[in-house]
Order: structure tokens, then C-alpha cells, then sequence
């Protein structure tokens, strides 16, 4: 059982490093090529595998990382073994040690989909994008630029993955990947009850009108334009708490942190009894501290959250 457990696993790992868009109906798995594969590796090797990955499903961390980096001893130059350090450090939140890995698995072999899917995951959960890694990983490679914005679409970041593949020379991929994004950016308008994504939204209150196309382009994460327009806006309605938190939301959402944390806190003294909005403020808040590594302030304004709004 506990061959036939490690022979699944492994398996898995292999055919995830041979996985593209172009590829997903072309998996083969034949009984032979997997007994050829698993005789290249020693007892040794297996045995730290298996308990490495037995550990990590029960949650126990540091005993699965020690376990991986004893693989990573016996086998230097395999990538899906950064790529499992990587996996394990991401649920274990240490992700300056996650990044380091995965960002190695992806130079190893920067056509992995799933490699890159969990770097994003883990720049991700920094509050960070993947410029901030663009310098160290293979970023011109065709074929990751093509998973990139595969991964951007799947986490439904159409105008990021629409970015990244227009980058991309003229391809049957390139056309199909452009024409599912702009049919999903039109499902999305609709639901906002706008023509296209831009598109102004008639409402006779001005105040009501402007809040809620600062919210259709936050859905869109049209964050440059957020911060352009919610600035303009505190200018105009210097008393209207959205407009603070929208300006404080783009603000970090543009790595500009610092004074995201003093336009939110601005906020703060306009909100009264709007807790739903109060709610988003501070989680924001908190995301912004957490970025700028003052962790106490982080964890006050989570506990400001009340559930329920």
C-alpha cells in the first residue's frame, strides 16, 4: 500500500511538470514508463518521500520540510522536489521560504503550470505581483507567459491575464485565451448592470453614481484607474467614507502602503454606523500593515472585523 501510495503521488508530480494549455488531453500514464521512472530513484529517497508527504497531509510541517530537504540532498537537481518545499512552506504561511522555491522550480523548468500556479498563489497571499519576482524567474519565456495568463484567467484576474497574453505573438492560444477573457468581462459587466467595462453608470445622485462605478472597476481590479478617480473624488466629497476607502484600496493595491494606511485611517472618522464598510476598511488596513511588516497593527484592525456584514 505504501508503494502504490508513493507511485500515485510521484506520478502526480512528474505529469504536473509536463503539463501546458496545449497538452491537457495529451496526459499518458502507461504501467511501464512509471516502474522505469520509479526504479531512477533509491529506497532511501522513497522512504523520505512518502513519510515527507504523509506528514504535510496531517499537517506537521516541519518535520514534512525536513523530510523534503533530506530528498532535496539525495537529488539535487529535481525541481518537483522545490516544488513540494514550496507547497509546504505556502501552508505552513512561511512565504518568503515558499517563494525562494518556487521560484527555483520555475527556473528549473519554467513550463510547469503548476509551478507557476503556486508561485502566484504565494505572491498572492504577500499582497505582492509578479513583477516582484519578474527579474529572477525566465519571465520572457513564451510558453510561462501562456501559463501565466492561463492562471490569471482561471483566478478569474481577466484584465492581468488580458495583459499577458497580448504580449504574446499571434497564436490560435492567443485568440481563444482574448476571446474567453472579453466574454468573461462581459458576463461580469452585466452583472453590474453596465454595457462594457468603463462604461459610466446613469444615476441622478452624483455621490451614488461615482461610488458605484469606483466599485464596478474595483471588481474589474482596474486599480491605477481606482487610485486616479477615488483621489478626485475625496477632493470633490471630502466627507464621503467610500471614497476614502477606495483611494486607500487602490493605494495598496498599487504597493503604495504607506499612504494607503493614512487615507484609510482618514477614513475612519466619516464611517458612523456603516459597519459593512467599516469592515472592508479595516481589513484593508490590516493587509496594508501586514505589507509593511507591522504585524500587531495588522492583527488590532482584524479584530475590529465584526462577521455578519
Amino acid at each position: 500500500m505504501k508503494d502504490l501510495f508513493f507511485f500515485l503521488v510521484i506520478m502526480v508530480a512528474v505529469l504536473g511538470s509536463q503539463f501546458s494549455y496545449a497538452q491537457e488531453e495529451k496526459i499518458i500514464e502507461t504501467e511501464e514508463s512509471a516502474e522505469v521512472f520509479l526504479e531512477e530513484y533509491t529506497d532511501e529517497f522513497q522512504e523520505a518521500f512518502f513519510e515527507a508527504t504523509k506528514q504535510k497531509g496531517i499537517q506537521n510541517y516541519d518535520r514534512a520540510v525536513n523530510l523534503f530537504l533530506e530528498c532535496k540532498q539525495l537529488d539535487s537537481e529535481n525541481e518537483a522536489i522545490d516544488h513540494e518545499l514550496a507547497k509546504t512552506y505556502l501552508l505552513d504561511k512561511q512565504f518568503f521560504n515558499a517563494e525562494k522555491y518556487a521560484v527555483e522550480a520555475i527556473i528549473a523548468d519554467p513550463t510547469n503550470y503548476w509551478y507557476l500556479d503556486t508561485l502566484v498563489e504565494i505572491i498572492e497571499k504577500q499582497s505582492n505581483t509578479i513583477e516582484s519576482v519578474q527579474t529572477t524567474i525566465p519571465f520572457k519565456n513564451h510558453e510561462l507567459q501562456k501559463n501565466l495568463s492561463l492562471v490569471y484567467y482561471k483566478r478569474e484576474k481577466f484584465n492581468d491575464a488580458l495583459i499577458v497574453v497580448n504580449q504574446l505573438p499571434v497564436s490560435a492560444f492567443k485568440e481563444q485565451l482574448i476571446n474567453k477573457i472579453e466574454d468573461a468581462l462581459s458576463r461580469k459587466s452585466s452583472v453590474l448592470n453596465v454595457k462594457k467595462p468603463g462604461s459610466v453608470i446613469v444615476n441622478n445622485d452624483p455621490v451614488k453614481s461615482l461610488e458605484l462605478n469606483l466599485e464596478q472597476q474595483i471588481s474589474l481590479e482596474q486599480f491605477t484607474m481606482v487610485e486616479s478617480k477615488a483621489k478626485e473624488a475625496v477632493e470633490l466629497y471630502p466627507l464621503q467614507p467610500f471614497f476614502y476607502f477606495a483611494y486607500g484600496l487602490a493605494l495598496h493595491k498599487n504597493n503604495k502602503d504607506s499612504q494607503a494606511i493614512d487615507v484609510l485611517q482618514s477614513s475612519l472618522d466619516y464611517l458612523f454606523d456603516n459597519q459593512k464598510l467599516a469592515n472592508r476598511v479595516y481589513q484593508t488596513l490590516s493587509d496594508a500593515y501586514t505589507k509593511t511588516n507591522n504585524f500587531s497593527k495588522a492583527n488590532e484592525y482584524l479584530r475590529k472585523i465584526k462577521p455578519g456584514f
